[in-house]
């Protein structure tokens, strides 16, 4: 019906301008037929959109009155009716971003929202998705979701929060109820916004209820899917904050909402604690500690309410104790009765059991008292709070309190709690209490018992009655001696402090000197009576010290005093026990007197030294050895409290110290030498120990004095055994050992104690254990050892080390550290390695405090040291960095110089301390010179084999860092060489630095240009060679060799060359054998070169000797004459023999000297170049150079360089792809051939042979078509040596030219080979005959007469006319008259030769072809 749709279209555009052109009626009117129309259907989708925004824009614009607005509204409702979208776009447009959209829109948008999901919603939409029955009423989760959430957006958007309405508080209602119905992930994503929203809302008048339910009901929407969100996790405090905020308004009983909203309020609270347990209880704290009442009162509300859903871990008990204890510290005032309900609830679940609830405890104690300022219930539930306490907590509280108006309500507290339990019938039971605090490890049994005493102290002075005091003394004796049996020592002690205590809260002195003294009265015969008199007297002398040690002193006239003693009215037999009861008990009291005094005490201390002094000097009784003891032993009991005060003994000097040392030191000298019997020189040696550290210090001569007598005291003593067998009975023997070891720990502690009072004595103590450590008795030195390894211990170890402590003479005790280590007494070895340890330690503590930035690198060495040095070569590299140059110096000649002494351990470790030195610090040696011949010296006496092998490993060494001193020093040894001369240069051959450096020096002595020997005198260049002969005959040198090969050869031939020219006819005695029967080994010096020319061989290429004497060799090396061809045939040697990199390495080292000035060095390099061109990685090395210099070399006048030049031409040419390059140089070899000397002319024909052999076809055929003529002349050249290498090569030659099908011009001059050849198969020399036969062999294969090879065979060789024979038959057969014509010619022409043998051969051959008729 497109008319139709045109006239609405038409009317809905009319419509803003309707006010104007009709009446309302006619308005109204059309309104109503749209309505009609859209009711009905008859509208299209465009045109309710279009009629959408036609009415708001009439709605915003001309603002009808309310009927017409209504109708429009309608309107607005059926078309959103059709599709709500159509309607909520209009809620985003821009144009009320800043301003409400029409009030009939949001109307329209509140209708169709309620129409459609909103009053469901209300009523029973969560009821009806519950059921899952989604389709009964068409409302769909999405639905609804999509719904609340365009609501959420409206509201957040565009609600004016500025004023309190109605409305506002209808929509936080409505807005409460969608969070049920939306998605929990849309939810999730709009906290933040609703949580600013509302923070918004609470500065304005809104009723708190209705943002406390709305805060409610989206934790609890939230909740009830199951995870509350980042989101919320987040915003935790914000929304805290505002419960908070809402928590603090009063709750009104007659205004429900205001009851509801401290409902809702803590409700969110327990919903966010299951939430976020952890963080929201931090919050709460946080809060608690705001110090704001309101706000704290408030918190405390919260964590009471949610206190059960917190899990009681052991960091939230301490974190929440944390946040009481402040609280309780702030004390609020009045005090918040919400504060005492949560110190409740921690009572109820055990908070008040932990150690730092004492101050809660005492807290709460005081509020429970009446208080004006506090409410009447703050009293009710403090004390309910007490009686939730345990009995024993509240009794220590009560004891320990300091805070006194704690200590009456807590008083209280336990006596209602203890009636409590009286009432029913049972005794308090203080059993948890026992177990809980009293064991041996806390001892709180001992602190319970002071806190008593102290409590009884504080009530006797409040009593201040002397008469009741009394009493109750005399009451505590009958206690005392009540509790007698050992299990009532525990009380009986109690007991004695009791007394002490009470007696100490008198004033009276008179009651004090009457009490003390009976006290002193009483039995003391039990030690543990001494001791608590002693207790109980110090506990006194705490507050009346001066009475106290007046009747001490009265006391002790009884030991001195034989007028009025009681102890002389005894039997005899009694007294000195009495007497040693007696001074045992003052010595006691004394003791525990000065531990209670600390350094009070110390101004009487002289005093009552004196008086100890004076009671063993005036003893009344006979002063026997059980009496000294008996004194030593309770003197000791005051000596060790002394030795534990010390510190604070700073500023007092006692002078009766000394008299009381004197006295020690004259029990020590009256013990017997001969035997120990008993304890004194030990007990008096600890007590003189004990007086360290105390004023006035020892003199240094007393402190010499005190330790000679020690140590002659204690070491002199008989052996273990010998004490041992004089014991009557094992148990004696085992008394007497156990006694010994004693007196040594005494001896031990002494010397540590003469240390510690002056550092610088441990010069005196070393000087003097040395005698005693070189004794001859192993008792003696063992002990002495012994001594010494724990005063190093003890000066290592000390915690206030000194820099001052010198260690003099270290050079000499090092060593005599080092000889003790391989004492044949297996403790002193040991003693001794402890003690070198300690000395280590102390020289490395005062190395690291002299140079600081040693102390990281001493702390990485002590891995090093976890094991005590075994032996002298240990001890020398433990101390060897400790010297400076001098000392180290004399340390290593006082070693040499004990390397001949009569005891072999002595010697050994003597040279094993040695060899230690200078392998650590050899660097730093002076005298080199002298330590060598000090050495040698020594070597000439008879050493111990294994002191031998030591020194001569030291000189090994000293040799291998001194090499420029020693080896010169040893050279210069006039020959002949002793057997020690010999022997050091085969041990230097041992250790490879030392090898390598000995070689190197050798090395350069063999290749020196010496001019100024003479005749007379041998040259240091031979005597090198004949000590290098003994280095390198030893087997442990290869690996030197090795390395050092090319350097070595090279200076060997070198100096081989220079001693056949040199001296041809010299011989050298350079080993003098003084062994009956056997003569001196000579050597001619070249026959020496050429023994360490094999030995170098040797060692770099194995088994080669028998080759190299097949090739004469060594004969060619000793011949002026013929060295360089030796050169070359050790060289081909070694070419084939050794690896590629030591050929490189000889290479490298001879090209320098290819033109050096020296001819005898250019002929032994290019010699050695010449050969090594055998070897491919050598020729392709050098590259193109090579035929530049050899057919240089070949063009000089010298007949040697020229024969070399042409061996490295032949050598060169065995390379394939050199052929080439060499082929340049026929010309000049073909020259040659014609040379007057035959060694060149063998060389030459070698060379063109060698170029053949890898040529080209056209090269081959050119070659040997140009020298065919000379070669052919050189058949039969008078010298043998020219015939074999031309014959040879011709062969060789004939085997190329074979492969590349000669010509007619090339075979004339094959053909003119055969006459020469037939002539000289009947030649003398067998070497030429072979040739021949291998030359004819090749000749017949080039021909083709294959008929004659069988001819030419080795074996038919033997009978050379027969071959000849044989030979003519077939040729005169077979050949025309032309070419025997020519053959006949050819031989005419050698009936003319100077060679007999060659005109008589030529005859032969004529015979034979022409025979007779």
């Amino acid at each position: 019906m497109p008319g139709e749709q045109e006239t609405i279209y038409s009317d809905c555009t009319i419509l803003p301008y309707c006010s104007i052109l009709f009446p309302k009626q006619d308005i109204f009117y059309i309104l109503l037929l749209l309505n009609i129309k859209i009711i009905h259907g008859y509208v299209e989708y465009d045109v309710c959109l279009e009629l959408v925004d036609v009415i708001i824009s009439y709605l915003s614009t001309m603002k009808p009155e309310i009927e017409l607005e209504k109708l429009c509204t309608t309107s607005l409702k059926h078309v959103g009716s059709k599709d709500p979208q159509m309607v909520f776009r209009k809620l985003w447009d821009s144009e009320y971003n800043h301003s409400l959209p029409p009030r009939s829109l949001l109307v329209v948008v509140g209708d169709l929202s309620r129409s459609r999901a909103l009053d469901g919603l209300i009523t029973s939409a969560r009821e009806h998705l519950c059921t899952g029955h989604e389709n009964v009423m068409s409302i769909f989760r999405n639905e609804l979701s999509l719904m609340a959430d365009l609501t959420f957006r409206v509201i957040l958007n565009r609600w004016s929060l500025k004023n309190k309405d109605k409305v506002t508080e209808q929509v936080l209602v409505i807005v409460g109820s969608m969070f049920y119905i939306t998605l929990p992930s849309t939810l999730r994503k709009q906290v933040n916004r609703l949580t600013r929203w509302l923070m918004t809302l609470m500065s304005t008048r809104v009723t708190p209820f209705y943002i406390s339910q709305c805060i409610w009901q989206l934790v609890d929407a939230l909740a009830l899917s199951g995870c509350g969100g980042m989101n919320l996790e987040s915003q935790l405090e914000n929304i805290a904050g505002m419960l908070f905020e809402l928590l603090k308004r009063k709750v009104k009983p007659s205004d429900p909402k205001s009851v509801e909203n401290h409902k809702l309020a803590l409700r969110t609270f327990l919903i966010l604690t299951k939430l976020y347990q952890d963080k929201l209880v931090s919050v709460i704290m946080k809060t608690m500690e705001s110090f704001d009442p309101i706000r704290t009162a408030v918190a405390l509300q919260v964590f009471i309410h949610v206190f059960k859903e917190v899990p009681q871990t052991t960091k939230m008990v301490r974190e929440v104790m944390n946040s009481t204890l402040l609280l309780v510290q702030e004390d609020f005032k009045p005090v918040p009765k919400v504060l005492l309900e949560f110190i409740e609830l921690l009572s109820q679940h055990n908070y008040l059991s932990q150690p730092e609830a004492n101050s809660i405890i005492y807290y709460v104690a005081q509020l429970s008292e009446p208080d004006p300022t506090n409410e009447e219930a703050i009293q009710i539930i403090s004390s309910r709070i007490l009686q939730m306490v345990t009995l024993p907590k509240l009794i220590v509280l009560a004891c320990y309190s300091s805070n006194i108006s704690a200590i009456v309500p807590l008083n209280k507290a336990a006596t209602e709690k203890a009636l409590k339990v009286l009432s029913l019938g049972e005794v308090p039971n203080l059993s948890d209490f026992h177990l809980m605090h009293h064991s041996e490890e806390n001892l709180s049994q001992k602190a319970w018992e002071d806190r008593l005493l102290q409590f009884l102290s504080e009530s006797l002075v409040a009593i201040n009655d002397d008469n009741w005091l009394q009493q109750l003394i005399r009451v505590v004796f009958k206690m005392i001696t009540y509790f007698s049996d050992d299990g009532d020592r525990d009380k009986q002690a109690f007991l004695y402090k009791f007394f002490g205590f009470s007696l100490r809260t008198s004033q009276n002195e008179q009651v004090i000197k009457m009490m003390l003294s009976t006290m002193l009265q009483t039995s003391h015969e039990e030690l543990q009576k001494r001791e608590g008199i002693a207790v109980a007297v110090s506990v006194v002398s705490m507050k009346h010290l001066k009475i106290v040690l007046e009747e001490v002193r009265l006391y002790s006239a009884i030991l001195t005093d034989k007028e009025s003693s009681p102890i002389l009215k005894l039997m005899k037999e009694h007294q000195r026990r009495k007497w040693a009861v007696v001074h045992n008990t003052i010595c006691l009291i004394y003791g525990k007197i000065i531990v209670e005094h600390k350094g009070a005490i110390f101004m009487h201390l002289d005093g009552i030294l004196a008086l100890v002094l004076q009671h063993y000097h005036n003893c009344i009784v006979e002063k026997d050895k059980y009496l000294q003891q008996d004194y030593l032993d309770s003197l000791t009991i005051l000596t060790n409290i002394l030795s534990s005060q010390q510190h604070l003994t700073c500023g007092f000097s006692f002078p009766q110290k000394l008299s009381l040392i004197s006295l020690m030191v004259e029990l020590i000298s009256e013990e017997p030498l001969d035997s120990i019997s008993s304890p004194i020189r030990g007990k008096a040696m600890n007590i003189i120990a004990d007086f360290r550290m105390l004023g006035p210090l020892l003199e240094e001569e007393q402190g010499v004095e005190l330790l000679r007598l020690c140590f002659k005291s204690v070491f002199c003593l008989p052996p273990e055994d010998v004490l041992r067998k004089d014991a009557s009975s094992p148990e004696e023997a085992l008394a007497n050992v156990n006694l010994l070891n004693a007196t040594m720990a005494s001896l031990q502690r002494l010397t540590e104690a003469v240390i510690t009072e002056m550092p610088t004595r441990i010069k005196d103590c070393l000087e003097l254990l040395d005698p005693w450590i070189n004794s001859q008795k192993d008792n003696e030195k063992e002990r002495a050892m012994q001594c010494a390894a724990h005063v190093f211990g003890f000066v290592a170890t000390t915690d206030n080390f000194k820099m001052q402590i010198e260690i003099t003479q270290l050079g000499h005790w090092v060593k005599l550290l080092a000889m003790c280590c391989q004492d044949p007494v297996d403790n002193i070895c040991s003693l001794s390695s402890q003690a070198a340890y300690n000395l280590k330690c102390i020289l490395s503590r005062k190395e690291g405090m002299e140079k600081p930035e040693l102390a990281f690198q001493q702390e990485e060495d002590k891995s090093k040291w976890n094991l005590y040095p075994r032996n002298a070569n240990d001890v020398g590299k433990a101390f060897a960095h400790f010297f400076n140059k001098p000392q180290l110096t004399n340390l290593v000649l006082t070693t040499v110089e004990e390397l001949s002494s009569s005891r072999a351990q002595l010697s050994l470790a003597s040279a094993q301390l040695m060899s230690a030195v200078i392998q650590e610090r050899g660097t730093d040696l002076e005298k080199v010179e002298k330590i060598v011949e000090g050495i040698l010296e020594q070597l000439q006496s008879q050493l111990e084999p294994s002191t031998k092998e030591e020194t001569l490993r030291a000189m090994c060494l000293l040799a291998g860092i001194h090499t420029d001193t020693v080896v010169p020093l040893l050279l210069n040894k006039p020959l002949p060489w002793d057997r020690n001369i010999l022997d050091l240069w085969k041990v230097f051959g041992t250790q490879r630095e030392t090898t390598i450096n000995i070689l190197e020096l050798h090395t350069d002595i063999l290749g020196r240009r010496h001019t100024g020997e003479t005749r007379e005198m041998v040259p240091q260049r031979v005597l090198a060679a004949c000590a290098l002969y003994e280095m390198l005959s030893g087997s442990l040198c290869q690996d030197s060799i090795h390395e050092l090969f090319p350097w070595l050869l090279l200076a060997v031939l070198c100096h081989l060359h220079w001693v056949i020219h040199k001296y041809p006819s010299l011989e050298v005695v350079y080993m003098e054998n003084r062994s009956p029967g056997k003569e001196s080994k000579v050597f001619n010096p070249a026959s020496c070169v050429v023994e360490v020319m094999k030995l170098l061989l040797t060692a770099a290429c194995g088994g080669v000797m028998a080759y190299t004497e097949e090739q004469k060799c060594w004969e060619h090396l000793c011949n002026p004459e013929l060295y360089y061809l030796g050169v070359m045939e050790l060289t081909s040697v070694i070419v084939k023999n050794c690896e590629p990199a030591i050929l490189q390495q000889i290479l490298n080292h001879i090209k320098n000297l290819l033109c050096s000035l020296d001819n005898h060095e250019k002929i032994l390099a290019r010699s050695i170049y010449a050969e090594l061109l055998c070897h491919r990685s050598v020729a392709e090395t050098l590259g193109q150079d090579i035929v530049g210099n050899l057919s240089s070399w070949i063009m000089e006048p010298d007949l040697i360089i020229k024969e070399i030049g042409l061996r490295g031409i032949s050598n060169l040419a065995l390379h394939p792809g050199k052929s080439e390059s060499l082929k340049t140089l026929v010309p000049f070899l073909k020259d040659l051939l014609k040379d007057s000397k035959w060694r060149v002319r063998v060389q030459a024909v070698k060379a063109l042979q060698d170029i053949t052999h890898h040529g080209k076809r056209e090269d081959i055929k050119m070659v040997f078509g140009s020298i065919a003529e000379q070669l052919r002349a050189l058949l039969n050249d008078e010298k043998d040596e020219v015939r074999i290498s031309a014959t040879s090569a011709l062969g060789h030659m004939l085997c190329q030219v074979k492969k590349v099908k000669p010509g007619s011009a090339l075979r004339k001059e094959i053909n003119s080979f055969l006459v020469p050849l037939l002539l000289s198969i009947q030649d003398s020399n067998a070497d030429v005959v072979k040739a021949c036969g291998r030359a004819l062999t090749e000749w017949t294969k080039v021909t083709g007469w294959l008929r004659l090879t069988y001819v030419f065979q080795e074996s038919n060789l033997s009978d050379p006319i027969h071959v000849l024979e044989e030979t003519s038959n077939y040729l005169v057969s077979t050949r025309g008259t032309q070419f025997l014509g020519d053959l006949l010619l050819q031989s005419f022409e050698f009936l003319r030769s100077s060679q007999p043998f060659l005109r008589t051969a030529a005859v032969t051959f004529i015979a034979y072809i022409i025979p007779p008729h």
